[in-house]
């Protein structure tokens, strides 16, 4: 909840965004610069590694909060160099500056307007990096964000942060933070990193275990895991950034989740603090599975209302499932779990990705990064979870053959999505007849058997 002693007024910044300032802003800035050991003439430098919308998103909520401050705070972002903007894109982009007449001053002003023309006429290539200066994340053409300090050289970007923001999908995040650890030897102390990627992988030898981005990180430099927390909650980038309310967790060690909660809180993104950091984190990737089918299903069968409700019922008790195989307490993640599973089928990139394949608009051999949108997370989540799950030394008795079987046998969705996105032995279209299967169980039936038997297996979390 936000207090009272919060409330917020509004003021015009120089680079024409809105500041949404309080009497806490600076102070909430000192708290964090007093807990990092930041005096005086050194400011609290803030790094971005990875600029897809969210990541994006969130470091543009941090500039347009602190960024005034300029001798305490330093907010930058890294993101590659070189990708360039297509000629529709820039059509658009063009279409979007046009009808924000405080965009349109502001480049204006800045002198930037003329190579929008320049590309809308095809006279001029404007790169993602470039673009991403102005405002405009690549994958989020029609929300313009304040500007940002883009760095493309990521040594220069990361060697002396003191607060390191992962925006990196799980595929690239262990590749990266091993370069970056390069840049890190002779640190004296260790920054804290705060991931934000919904993807997780799988790992098989020595033992099969799920591997999250956090993991991964601790892996690649060594930072301890204490330093590295997880933040992710049922949201939607581009809305958060034109302020429509949304919450989320930062979980991890409570020595640096708390201070954090109240530094990232605004009165339109509310975020809490939980200590349970890898359980979090591997079900912000187990809700982007099932978003991918739910956008099969709405495609499949015209928006029916009656079939997305089916689906969403077998889905989630799927997912009720599955919480029992990996949390010991698997009912307090109930409801951060359905609320960002709810958000993610509405108006995900999951769930839109899935309608696309099933409209035969986007095809798999395309890959799962997608222009304009980023990297589909649900696919190598899908990979990951069949994989595991289909461990038969993790096996469950079968409530009616009454033997054990792979907990995958269980989770007829996960295995239809499994084999129609990584192996492509079935269509689309099998989603759908999966849902129809006339053997289907009563959803309520999965849900006792989790809730009545003791499924839990630490292990799959490296516990």
């Amino acid at each position: 909840m936000v207090e009272n002693s919060e409330a917020m007024t509004n003021s015009v910044l120089p680079n024409g965004s809105i500041q949404n300032s309080n009497g806490h802003t600076e102070e909430k800035l000192d708290e964090l610069r007093c807990l990092l050991g930041k005096v005086d003439g050194d400011p609290l430098r803030i790094v971005g590694v990875g600029a897809g919308a969210w990541g994006s998103v969130f470091l543009a909520l941090l500039q347009d909060s602190y960024g005034h401050l300029r001798e305490k705070v330093q907010i930058r972002i890294w993101r590659r160099a070189g990708r360039s903007v297509d000629k529709a894109t820039a059509e658009h982009l063009f279409e979007v500056i046009n009808s924000r007449e405080d965009v349109l001053r502001r480049l204006i002003r800045r002198c930037a307007y003329l190579k929008y023309v320049e590309a809308r006429l095809g006279d001029r290539t404007l790169h993602a990096d470039e673009i991403l200066k102005d405002g405009f994340c690549l994958n989020m053409i029609d929300t313009p964000l304040c500007p940002l300090k883009v760095v493309t050289n990521l040594q220069e970007a990361v060697w002396d942060a003191d607060v390191i923001v992962n925006g990196l999908p799980s595929t690239e995040t262990h590749e990266v933070f091993q370069e970056i650890s390069r840049y890190w030897k002779e640190r004296i102390t260790a920054p804290v990193i705060i991931s934000l990627a919904k993807g997780i992988e799988a790992e098989l030898e020595p033992e099969p275990r799920i591997i999250t981005p956090t993991q991964m990180i601790n892996r690649a430099t060594g930072v301890p895991v204490e330093n590295i927390l997880y933040l992710g909650g049922p949201n939607i980038a581009s809305e958060i950034y034109n302020k429509e309310y949304a919450n989320a967790r930062i979980c991890g060690a409570e020595k640096w989740r708390k201070p954090l909660a109240k530094f990232l809180r605004q009165p339109h993104f509310i975020v809490w603090d939980n200590g349970d950091l890898v359980t979090h984190e591997v079900m912000g990737g187990l809700k982007n599975v099932y978003a991918i089918g739910a956008g099969m299903i709405a495609a499949l069968t015209k928006e029916s209302a009656t079939s997305q409700s089916v689906y969403f019922a077998l889905c989630t008790s799927e997912m009720i499932f599955i919480t029992h195989l990996l949390a010991k307490e698997p009912e307090k993640l109930a409801g951060p779990l359905l609320a960002d599973t709810y958000v993610t089928l509405l108006k995900g990139r999951n769930a839109w990705y899935g309608q696309k394949l099933a409209k035969g608009e986007l095809s798999l051999d395309m890959g799962d990064s997608i222009k304009g949108k980023g990297m589909i997370q649900g696919v190598s989540a899908v990979k990951a979870f069949y994989e595991l799950l289909s461990q038969s030394h993790i096996s469950v008795l079968h409530p009616e053959e009454k033997k054990p079987v792979a907990p995958v046998e269980l989770c007829p969705l996960l295995k239809t999505l499994y084999k129609t996105l990584i192996t492509r032995e079935l269509p689309t279209e099998a989603i759908l007849q999966a849902l129809r299967d006339e053997t289907m169980h009563d959803p309520r039936e999965r849900i006792e058997i989790a809730q009545s038997h003791v499924f839990y297996r630490p292990s799959l979390l490296g516990q």
